[in-house]
């Protein structure tokens, strides 16, 4: 969705050329494949994270372009809505006090933002989705004043040939329609890349889609949507359903979503890439003038632009990514699973978490995918998003007997993964003080079953019980968030409720 895109109107020639320029650029990918042209491993690893403005009395705020030009800094950027930012951490190296570092850059940064955000009463707000967001405030002239986003909204909505219907049912049911693609925009989340080989590709790729239930229990923060308590993680459902190509018709037909978890493991790159064009068809048939063969043939690298354009328009929670740097590709798995927040501390966990057990699940010698049927993998990611940290998942049995059992998620953390975790990290060489802290963290949270999303839902809860009515609730609970997230303490530390009011006199 950040390609930059210029274009007009599409007709079915462009459609049907694009068809062919993405077919010689899928020709391309296997040749770079072919001549191991790719880079090296580097133990690269990247930070995104989507942010939320909202004003002193916890209410979204629409003025991203008002923000970003006090910030003037090109790690911040437009996202889909008005009251979205996004902020992007250089690539650092895994190893050593990586991680802290991480973690200084992000509160520097995000410091510098909220106080440039506060210059036109707004501020940063780093949270799955904002619980104010009223349905009006997701409107298609409510989308940032960016072309890319304009375009992609009118392709997906004529795509779809009618409204959207947002339909989740879980603590309450929230059924509502849109004209537009502007619900999508609630969602805000952590990506996290990691360059690999392509030999490497499958294992890690793999190993992402298998943990990111884990991913998805340990660090749900986004319980509510338009009033309504959803599911613990609501991300999910409202972005599958909010770009939604397909009418009841295709559905019923089992055609499938562009926002989608995937259907079985894989076993290179390659796959990917060919899935995207063979399933989905292009929602921004913009041709390069590169014809990426003859590059190929005269000895240079080519953009595969077509290619790299489609990819950004299917939704995979666990998404390849073609890329070049310093004139030679290389190939990222962006794993897309986890919401924004709570705090820095929070957020860094998260990513220490995911780059241990990843490395470590990609090297093990009986991998958890020739185990764990992918059926099972999809399951527990749904159950994850519903129940968070008092989800049950299924995984596979210790020991020599095998099998798969369901086990209680926090259990299977605690027992089993953050000790990969722990492996993986000293397999990428984390100083062991970095690697204590950050995993600690998570185990904190699984100890006292608690997450960003318990924390939303208890201190909404306890509102009420003190006579708010429901929307003063989800402002004080926002505003009261805000405040604990600037201050900065990981979420399981959070008191639950609101302050006590200060009498005066």
């Amino acid at each position: 969705m950040g390609e930059k895109v210029v274009a007009g109107a599409f007709d079915l020639s462009d459609r049907q050329r694009y068809r062919d320029k993405l077919r010689r650029c899928l020709t391309g990918l296997a040749r770079l494949l072919e001549e191991e042209r790719f880079d090296r491993p580097k133990n690269l690893m990247g930070l995104e994270i989507e942010l939320n403005l909202a004003g002193p009395d916890g209410m979204p705020r629409m003025m991203n372009a008002e923000v970003l030009e006090r910030i003037a800094s090109r790690d911040f950027q437009t996202e889909l809505a008005m009251f979205n930012l996004e902020v992007n951490i250089a690539p650092h190296r895994l190893g050593d006090r990586v991680f802290d570092r991480l973690a200084e850059e992000l509160r520097t940064s995000l410091a510098y933002a909220h106080r440039k955000a506060n210059e036109v009463d707004a501020g940063i707000v780093m949270i799955g989705i904002l619980p104010t967001l009223d349905r009006d405030d997701l409107v298609s002239s409510n989308l940032s004043a960016v072309d890319r986003y304009t375009l992609l909204n009118d392709q997906i909505v004529a795509a779809r040939g009618e409204d959207f219907t947002l339909d989740i049912d879980g603590v309450e049911r929230l059924v509502c329609t849109s004209r537009s693609i502007a619900p999508e925009a609630a969602c805000t989340s952590v990506q996290l890349h990691l360059q690999v080989t392509p030999a490497r590709f499958a294992d890690v790729w793999n190993a992402a889609q298998a943990v990111a239930a884990a991913q998805i229990v340990v660090g749900a923060n986004s319980p509510f949507l338009f009033g309504r308590e959803l599911w613990r993680e609501s991300r999910p459902p409202l972005f599958q359903q909010s770009t939604d190509t397909r009418p009841p018709e295709l559905q019923a037909q089992g055609v499938r979503p562009r926002t989608w978890f995937g259907e079985r493991w894989i076993t290179s790159a390659y796959e990917l890439f060919e899935e995207n064009l063979r399933y989905f068809p292009a929602l921004l048939p913009i041709c390069d003038p590169e014809d990426p063969l003859r590059v190929l043939d005269e000895g240079g690298t080519p953009k595969l632009a077509e290619l790299v354009l489609h990819n950004g328009t299917v939704y995979r929670w666990n998404r390849p990514v073609y890329g070049i740097a310093d004139g030679v590709p290389h190939l990222r798995v962006e794993n897309r699973v986890l919401p924004a927040g709570p705090t820095v501390v929070d957020v860094i966990a998260n990513a220490a978490f995911y780059y241990g057990v990843v490395r470590a699940l990609a090297e093990d010698a009986r991998p958890v995918w020739a185990r764990l049927p992918f059926e099972a993998a999809a399951a527990n990611f749904d159950n994850a998003c519903r129940y968070g940290i008092g989800a049950r998942l299924k995984w596979p049995r210790r020991g020599r007997y095998g099998g798969i059992a369901e086990v209680e998620a926090v259990d299977l953390v605690r027992d089993e993964l953050l000790p990969l975790a722990e492996a993986g990290l000293d397999a990428w060489g984390v100083e062991p003080a970095d690697r204590d802290l950050y995993l600690g963290v998570i185990e904190e949270r699984c100890r006292l079953r608690t997450n960003g999303a318990t924390w939303q839902s208890a201190t909404f809860h306890r509102a009420l019980e003190q006579g708010l009515d429901r929307d003063a609730a989800l402002a004080a609970t926002t505003r009261r968030y805000g405040q604990l997230m600037h201050l900065g303490e990981p979420v399981h530390t959070w008191p639950v409720g609101l302050p006590e009011p200060v009498l005066l006199g």
